[in-house]
């Protein structure tokens, strides 16, 4: 069960002293890629910077980073526990994000970074995160449908409560891709926070900076990820002559291409783990606006390789919670192989559950009538790899 609220972390760290300054990101989608780029960015300008995702990717620290290293294992559970023993000594029963939360920070101050860059855990208001106070720019990504029961039921309802990161007086850069709707519900917010407000694309900053076009266009991304790139670098303007009053922002472009998106569109190679020269692609779509992008990447880019009549063939697991039938309307299709697949308990995170691999089929089935149904462990290798 997750239960949002300012109480319990405010007292888990209200003998902390956090003298690093935040840039503070929310969203539905793209919060993440925005975090990765402005951590990179800024760490190529010689800030000291710390980065705190969720949820982690492999280890449970992998969430924290200092100049975009993952701190050392032993050093995340050594604060870990402090912060632990803390919640228990003040009777506070925090919740694991929020030891989390309390953790990360604990570390940015010990490990004197300059800024820290801090992305939502979920909606915004009533996140952990929003303990922060010094807070140099809040950037809010693309938003959409997720985390309905615990966020609302409607996209203004949701959109309020990814606006609660706003604050008096702190720029708020908001990704300019967003439907009317929202970006009337943001404005409406900015004014009454009394937030200055921006509104980010990508056709704005490369009027703003030309040498822009000629990057993008030989990085050949995604239209979602020209729209995270152009929400981080305007949130940089806002930041970078706080932090590095000598620097300059087009001499960061160069790092853009060099910034890392694990688990967005990754292509891995499996090999040698599995003899097969043909990388696979890795994303962690898990709602339906990133489920369409990422429909669209592969529409674009794979079936259109792919020999005539062979299909995608997919690998999919999906969290309890999440409307799979939406999901996988937009991603599936006739002619497709789909191998469904459960994941094991997630380290720190004892709400997350797995949809069972029979309700997984079942949906897909509504897709590919007659899709056949594989058993063993050598079927579904030969299945999925070919081999």
């Amino acid at each position: 069960m997750i239960e949002l609220g300012l109480s319990r972390i405010s007292r888990l760290v209200q003998h902390s002293h956090l003298p690093w300054r935040a840039i503070h990101v929310a969203g539905t989608n793209g919060k993440g890629s925005i975090t990765a780029y402005l951590s990179a960015l800024l760490a190529a300008a010689g800030v000291r910077c710390g980065s705190f995702t969720s949820p982690h990717l492999i280890d449970r620290w992998d969430c924290i980073t200092i100049n975009e290293r993952v701190i050392q294992e032993s050093f995340f559970r050594r604060v870990e526990n402090e912060v632990k023993l803390r919640s228990q000594m003040l009777g506070v029963n925090a919740s694991e994000f929020e030891l989390l939360t309390a953790t990360a920070f604990e570390i940015f101050t010990n490990q004197n970074v300059e800024v820290g860059i801090i992305e939502v855990g979920m909606g915004g208001r009533l996140d952990a995160t929003n303990v922060l106070s010094n807070v140099l720019v809040s950037v809010i990504a693309k938003i959409g449908y997720d985390h309905q029961a615990i966020l609302g039921d409607t996209i203004e309802k949701i959109t309020r409560e990814k606006a609660g990161i706003m604050k008096a007086g702190v720029p708020c850069v908001v990704d300019g891709t967003n439907e009317p709707l929202v970006q009337q519900v943001l404005r409406a917010a900015a004014d009454k926070a009394h937030t200055p407000i921006t509104f980010a694309r990508p056709d704005i900053i490369q009027q703003t900076f030309p040498e822009l076009v000629g990057i993008f266009q030989h990085l050949h991304l995604e239209p979602h990820q020209l729209a995270n790139i152009s929400c981080a670098l305007t949130g940089l303007q806002q930041a970078l002559p706080q932090l590095k009053p000598n620097s300059t922002l087009p001499s960061l472009f160069p790092y853009i291409s060099k910034t890392p998106r694990p688990g967005r569109l990754q292509e891995i190679s499996l090999n040698p783990l599995i003899p097969r020269k043909q990388p696979v692609l890795l994303d962690g779509a898990h709602n339906p606006q990133s489920a369409t992008v990422l429909c669209a990447y592969v529409d674009r880019n794979l079936r259109k390789q792919a020999p005539e009549h062979a299909g995608i063939t997919w690998v999919i697991s999906a969290s309890q919670g999440k409307d799979i039938k939406e999901l996988f309307s937009c991603i599936v299709k006739p002619g497709d192989n789909v191998a469904v697949v459960e994941f094991g308990p997630v380290d720190g995170m004892p709400w997350m559950r797995s949809v069972q691999a029979a309700e997984l089929l079942s949906v897909v089935k509504a897709f590919i009538p007659d899709i056949a149904r594989r058993r063993s462990v050598g079927d579904c290798r030969q299945f999925i790899f070919g081999i």
